[in-house]
């Protein structure tokens, strides 16, 4: 008794085209991700090396924190008043009205307020960088500058990368104080409690280690937003289409980095500091 065994050509071809897909999609994040350490690695390297170039520095400072200084303030409020009224509505039900205070001030320390800020600045300072990045790339710029034998890495990404790293911070505790302050005024001006028992429920339960949480957070997607936006920058080619999508990636990458580093750092912190 023999067995005929028919193999679908069709179906076989199907399978090796979705394999080939994936194993190009595999390398191409292996290349991704191998490109961002090397960039992260050079940076590091040439941070302590003179000369620093302070100018530039506070340049790029008051880009990054300055300017953004009223949309994290829009945000950041809207952000406070929206979960103080959304806690009272379930608050209220179990007479609970003083606990909104607390839950608006660990919101905003611990979660909000570093993720908002983050989120804004990778929206508006990064796709900037990679904006001004790949329009150098693009024409020539950068290669000019290897060829005056200066590394690209030190004086274009140094200067942003300090600077993020002091900005984003001071940006996060910046939200933090104004997103408490929508809190107090819906929760003084609108539900009626006292500015006494709202300010001793907002300050007397948070610890050093709720804002500490926060702005450990913010230094790591400072990270985040400089490495990836220079590194979308500096392999832009093809033009502005080329640019163009090298910002759309710099702001996407961003903002899944900093949720999977968000989630990853809370998850950390829980089991740590509890």
């Amino acid at each position: 008794m023999s067995i005929k065994i028919n193999f679908n050509k069709n179906s076989f071809s199907g399978t090796k085209r979705i394999a080939s897909i994936l194993g190009h999609r595999f390398m191409e994040f292996v290349h991704y991700t191998g490109g961002i350490s090397v960039l992260m690695g050079e940076t590091l390297f040439w941070i302590p090396i003179p000369p620093l170039r302070r100018r530039q520095i506070i340049e790029q400072m008051a880009k990054i924190g300055v300017d953004s200084l009223p949309i994290v303030s829009l945000i950041s409020l809207f952000t406070g008043m929206v979960l103080a009224l959304q806690s009272a509505y379930q608050m209220q039900r179990f007479s609970a009205e003083m606990y909104i205070a607390s839950l608006v001030a660990f919101s905003m320390t611990r979660e909000l307020g570093p993720v908002l800020t983050a989120l804004i600045v990778a929206g508006r300072v990064g796709a900037s960088i990679t904006a001004e990045l790949g329009t150098m790339k693009v024409t020539e710029q950068i290669d000019a500058l290897e060829t005056l034998a200066t590394n690209p890495v030190k004086y274009l990404v140094v200067p942003r990368f300090i600077a993020l790293m002091i900005m984003l911070p001071l940006l996060t505790i910046y939200a933090d104080i104004i997103g408490i302050f929508g809190g107090y005024t819906i929760g003084v001006y609108k539900l009626n409690i006292s500015h006494s028992m709202y300010m001793k429920n907002t300050w007397n339960p948070l610890k050093y280690k709720d804002l500490f949480t926060g702005l450990i957070k913010s230094f790591f997607f400072a990270i985040i937003i400089c490495i990836v936006a220079c590194y979308e920058g500096m392999k832009a080619e093809g033009g502005a289409e080329g640019v163009g999508r090298s910002t759309t990636s710099s702001v996407v990458v961003s903002f899944i980095l900093i949720i999977a580093s968000d989630c990853f750092f809370t998850a950390l912190f829980y089991f740590v500091t509890r």
